[in-house]
């Protein structure tokens, strides 16, 4: 097995846990010599994507430019981490068709879960109506109807989640099996 590069997308609600996850996961494929980029939408927004709002052109132009990022890092045999709400489902398989090597991951948690695991309040000021368009308040979510894989990040911990998507990516010869290694003890 080559290793081939991809995008692993996580998709969900603020809150969910996906860049937590995506952390995680780069951190294990790094342990096994991928090489890995993540493309967090916080990050993203404030670099390639400054100056955009948050109508829904502007949530799609921040999806495709990022997209476009995991479609070269891809083609180049690095494993891109995309962890971003990308509420819109058409934009997301559109990104899908693009990249063509692309696992789809529905970072999951209810809404009540997201706005408890909310640091920064933004949850608290879209319900209060000082935030307009907020994604799963003001704004709609679509989640994926058919994604590779969905985690329940209310009822796994993100080590679990990771895991999980560790034995998806082998399972399906994304990525060669983890080896353990073996030394010899002299006696």
């Amino acid at each position: 097995m080559s290793p081939s590069g991809l995008t692993i997308w996580l998709t969900g609600l603020s809150g969910a846990g996906k860049s937590t996850i995506a952390g995680l996961l780069a951190e294990a494929l790094r342990a096994r010599g991928r090489r890995v980029e993540i493309l967090d939408g916080d990050v993203v927004r404030t670099h390639l994507s400054k100056g955009l709002g948050f109508s829904r052109e502007d949530r799609d132009t921040n999806v495709l430019r990022i997209g476009w990022v995991c479609e070269v890092l891809t083609r180049h045999g690095v494993i891109a981490i995309a962890a971003v709400i990308s509420p819109y489902r058409a934009t997301r398989d559109e990104v899908r068709r693009r990249i063509g090597r692309f696992v789809e991951v529905f970072v999951d948690a209810p809404l009540e879960v997201c706005i408890e695991r909310d640091v920064k309040g933004l949850y608290k000021k879209a319900l209060a109506g000082e935030i307009a368009a907020f994604t799963g308040v003001s704004d709609p979510y679509e989640p994926p109807l058919a994604p590779e894989l969905t985690l329940h990040t209310a009822q796994e911990t993100p080590e679990q989640s990771v895991a999980r998507i560790l034995a998806y990516l082998e399972e399906h010869e994304w990525i060669a099996p983890a080896t353990t290694l073996v030394t010899e003890v002299s006696v």
